[in-house]
């Protein structure tokens, strides 16, 4: 089956994602969680990426972050082989580790910025690890609090104060981003509306509708991309059925 082409961000910032293979555990103790991070560390500083907000679980890893100055399929080929080939040397085994190519979504507005920084935060929370996100240790959460030298958190706290982010992060919410994509069988019709307003910031089809074509096109995309029906779709939207058929993806310019 021929890969799906990446949709590319104008902002050059991503929400993207890996899954060990078969979903199996990627750390297995905190030395692993500790030398991955010096590895996106190292990409940091070698490729030049702005990350802005990282969660690292037993099985998978989100991050936010902005392409630096080379393809961010050569960044996480670099930064996928580095620990991968640690990672078997420690442990004795061969082989794959992460879930074929990474994922990725693009980030274009500051107000979907945010709900993509709370949702990577609040993984932990949201699978009975922790009780609040300040709790779990391999998240870029407390650098909002205590800055390092590679998390950019200088983004954010221009945008919403120390105070104006704790709050954030305690609102209840129904933030649903990228994983949607692993499970596109299941998107239900009140997951599709969430979905909806998150992608677009539209609270109804006639708001939809005062969108450029060019705005529409690409939000009509990303929702396909989530996984939502295109008959749902067409109802929030308001679109043709025929015509959200017809939308493509945009085509990445360099290979991973």
């Amino acid at each position: 089956m021929a890969r799906t082409a990446r949709i590319q961000s104008e902002s050059q910032i991503y929400h993207v994602m890996l899954r060990g293979i078969n979903k199996q555990s990627i750390f297995n103790e905190p030395e692993d969680y500790h030398k991955l991070l010096q590895i996106l560390e190292y990409c940091v500083e070698k490729s030049g990426i702005e990350v802005y907000a990282y969660c690292l679980m037993h099985n998978h890893i989100h991050l936010l972050l902005k392409e630096g100055n080379e393809p961010l399929g050569i960044t996480f080929r670099r930064f996928g082989s580095k620990y991968v080939y640690w990672y078997n040397n420690k442990y004795g085994r061969i082989g794959h580790l992460f879930q074929d190519r990474y994922k990725s979504e693009p980030v274009e507005d500051d107000s979907y910025f945010l709900t993509v920084l709370r949702y990577i935060h609040m993984n932990p929370v949201k699978a009975g690890i922790t009780i609040s996100p300040e709790e779990y240790p391999y998240s870029s959460y407390a650098n909002y609090f205590h800055p390092n030298n590679w998390i950019n958190s200088k983004k954010v706290l221009t945008m919403i104060s120390q105070k104006q982010f704790l709050e954030y992060h305690q609102l209840k919410n129904n933030d649903i981003c990228l994983d949607m994509i692993e499970n596109t069988a299941h998107v239900t019709e009140e997951q599709s509306k969430v979905l909806f307003l998150n992608i677009t910031h539209c609270d109804s089809d006639e708001e939809f509708k005062l969108l450029s074509k060019k705005q529409k096109d690409n939000y009509i995309e990303k929702m396909k991309r989530q996984g939502i029906p295109l008959r749902q779709i067409a109802k929030l939207t308001g679109e043709s059925y025929y015509y959200i058929q017809k939308i493509q993806s945009i085509k990445e310019p360099s290979p991973d």
